[in-house]
This record gives structure tokens, sequence and C-alpha cells, in this order.
């Protein structure tokens, strides 16, 4: 292995790993100073973003399923001589949507679903911005200059405000794959991308599983697909990509005429949680040793001990403009992963009775621990400031 000091010039870091392989590191200046300034606010936004930047990356955590899974993609032979991209985590907006073709309406740039850092940046919705990064490295800029082929692996921790269940994280991981050949040798076709994904499907879940293809829509790809596996005799999408857009490559400046290619990315958790038949996210998380030594591809877990819930109902009034996202980020802030799921019971309106504008909303919470038993008198507290923030923060008369 040969590894080549930074160039203070770039800001990029390159380190030959195999004969036809790099793995890239950004300088990450503007990060840090980004991360400084969120960190000298005092705000409950920019505490809860500190710490989501501060959880680890899993597929950077050895032993842990996760990374066991970027192991075994990157390592597959039909991968071979793909580079390996480490993008920042905090992005500029106007790169993950505008170059990506995302449209000025669509709801991955509102604040509702997104992490905004400040107006112009924000936490990473997906590992698919390392495209900006890739294209502008020297080392590629040189190949493209001589019409060479791009191939690029990127993953770590992405962010996306979400529900709250056993299945669903507004922190989890991503793997994205780019291959584009030069359009004189190659013109890449959707039975290649199809390829290429079967190969993920049979290095993930071995050589006898059964996929199947469907049309889907992606803002940057076209045609666009989707991969289901069959697992207990129901189909699961764990898959996605398509052919790139000639557009998308124009606003990376990259001449459509000269290159073509596929791209994909898909979430990992998913395939982990299918691999080992996974009850509940968190458990990927979990520092417990009897969990630990179970997070093993391929091994169904078992389970250490269902741990009792308790559950606590919340019903209040707020304006109509009340964010479901927003207010699952608070109870994130206060419950932490004791929180299993938030459910939506009821909600209704009632100008008569609330008045105009207004909108009833009863949630339940499930409190539960994959390592031990709650109590009571544990719960209560952190319920007590559910109900408190809830009227301070959202303005909301409970019920």
């Amino acid at each position: 292995m040969i590894s080549l000091v930074p160039d203070e010039k770039t800001g990029y870091t390159t380190k030959r790993l195999f004969k036809t392989e790099m793995e890239i590191t950004i300088d990450r200046n503007e990060e840090q100073n980004l991360r400084k300034t969120l960190g000298e606010r005092n705000d409950a936004e920019a505490h809860r973003l500190m710490r989501f930047l501060k959880m680890s990356d899993l597929t950077r955590t050895p032993g842990n399923p996760i990374h066991e899974l970027i192991g075994h993609i990157i390592a597959l032979p039909y991968f071979a001589g793909f580079d390996v991209i480490d993008a920042p985590e905090i992005v500029p907006a106007d790169i993950s949507f505008d170059l990506f073709n995302f449209p000025p309406d669509h709801p991955v740039r509102s604040a509702s679903d997104t992490y905004y850092v400040d107006p112009k940046n924000i936490l990473r919705t997906h590992t698919t911005v390392m495209w900006y990064y890739y294209v502008n490295s020297p080392e590629i800029r040189e190949k493209i200059k001589n019409s060479a082929p791009l191939k690029v692996f990127s993953y770590g921790k992405v962010y996306r405000k979400d529900e709250i269940d056993r299945h669903h994280m507004n922190i989890f991981h991503q793997l994205d794959g780019l291959y584009l050949a030069p359009s004189k040798e190659k013109t890449i076709t959707p039975e290649d991308l199809e390829e290429a994904l079967a190969e993920v499907a049979r290095g993930v879940f071995g050589p006898e599983i059964k996929y199947r293809f469907n049309r889907d829509t992606f803002p940057y790809t076209d045609p666009s697909i989707e991969m289901e596996v069959e697992v207990g005799g129901n189909w699961i999408e764990v898959l996605g990509g398509g052919l790139v857009r000639p557009v998308v490559l124009q606003n990376f400046g990259i001449d459509p005429t000269q290159y073509n290619g596929w791209a994909f990315g898909f979430g990992l958790e998913r395939l982990a949680i299918i691999s080992m038949e996974l009850p509940d996210i968190r458990l990927l998380w979990s520092c417990d040793p009897r969990v630990v030594q179970q997070l093993k591809l391929g091994t169904k877990y078992k389970e250490v001990s269902k741990y009792p819930p308790i559950i606590r109902d919340i019903s209040f009034v707020v304006d109509s403009d009340f964010i479901p996202n927003n207010y699952f980020d608070l109870i994130r802030d206060i419950g932490g992963d004791l929180v299993e799921e938030v459910k939506l019971l009821d909600r209704y309106e009632d100008a008569e009775k609330f008045g105009p504008g207004k909108i009833s909303y009863t949630y339940r919470i499930t409190y539960r621990s994959n390592e031990r038993t709650l109590t009571t008198e544990e719960i209560d507290p952190l319920q007590e400031r559910v109900y408190r923030e809830t009227a301070e923060t959202f303005h909301a008369t409970l019920r």
C-alpha cells in the first residue's frame, strides 16, 4: 500500500489500495468550521444536530454487521477496481439537491424532511452527494481528461427526519455506487445495472436468493428501477438505481456525449435486518454483549429477553402548520433510545370545538429497552417532560 500525503492545494488525500483502486478522503476544514459554529450555539436544534453528528458511523465500526455488509459488497469481484470516497457529513444544500435535479418543490428540500445546519448547509440526506466531491478530485479530473472509466463507492451515515418505530431511525447508513463508462467504448444499458444489483443481492443474501426488478422514479436517473428480494415468501424492496440522466452529468461538468453509466444507492439497515431477522433497528447500536455477539450477517437473531413496554398516551391541540417529524425529534431528544415507537392514534379537526386552524392529535409513545426492564419511576419524569415541552415548544393545548 502506498499512502500519499494530503495535497494542500486541493484538500484531497489519496491512498492507493490496489493497482487500480483509490481511497479518497475530502478535506474537512469547512465541515469542521460548521461543526464548531454549531457547537457554540445554545439552541435545542444545534444540540440535537451535534448529538447526531457524534454518533458512531457503523460502516466504519469493525465488528458491526453494517461494517460487515460494506466489506462483503466492495470486495465482490464484480466491483474490482472501484474507488472509495469518504465525503463530508455536512454539505451545501445546493450540491445535494440542485445538481441532482431535485425540483424546487421536492419535499426533501423542506426543513420538515431535512436537517439544516444553517440556511445553506444540511446534514447529508444521501451518500450520493459524493459524486460532486469525486468528480472534482484532481485524480478523477485527470481520468476524465483521458476518457478513463469512473468507478466509485461511498458509504456512511445519512440523516433524514422520520417517524419512530422498530424499523426506522432518522440516522441510518447508506451505500452508493457510480459507474461511468466512456461512450466511445461502451453504452451502458438497464441490463448492466440489473447485473450489478444482482451481484449485490447474491453477495449479501447468498447465490440462491430470488430477486426481481420494478420500474421506479428518481430525479437523477432515468430509467430507474428498484429491486426486491424474496424473504419468507414476501417480496421486500432493498435496492434502487438507474441510468444517470445526461442533464445531471452536465451539472457535474461531465460531457454526456462522452460518458454514460449507472448509479445505485440503498440503506444498509434494511439489508442487515433482513439478513439477521432483527426485530428492532436499535439493536444495531446496542453495546449489550448478549446482543453484540449475535450480530452476524446470515445468523438469525435470538431474542435476549423481551422486556415489557411502558406505554403513555398524549393528546393535544395545535395549529394546522404542526409538523409531526419535528415532534418526533422532540421525543427523541427526551427519551433517546428508550423510545421504541410513536404511533398516531387519532387526528381530527373540529372548528367548533377547537377553533379555526386548529388540529387535535393523539399519540401513543412506547418506551422499551432492549437490555433491561424499565420502571415507571424512570419513565414518568420523561413523560412529564414530553407533556411540558409539547406545550411550550409547539404552543399546544394539552387535552
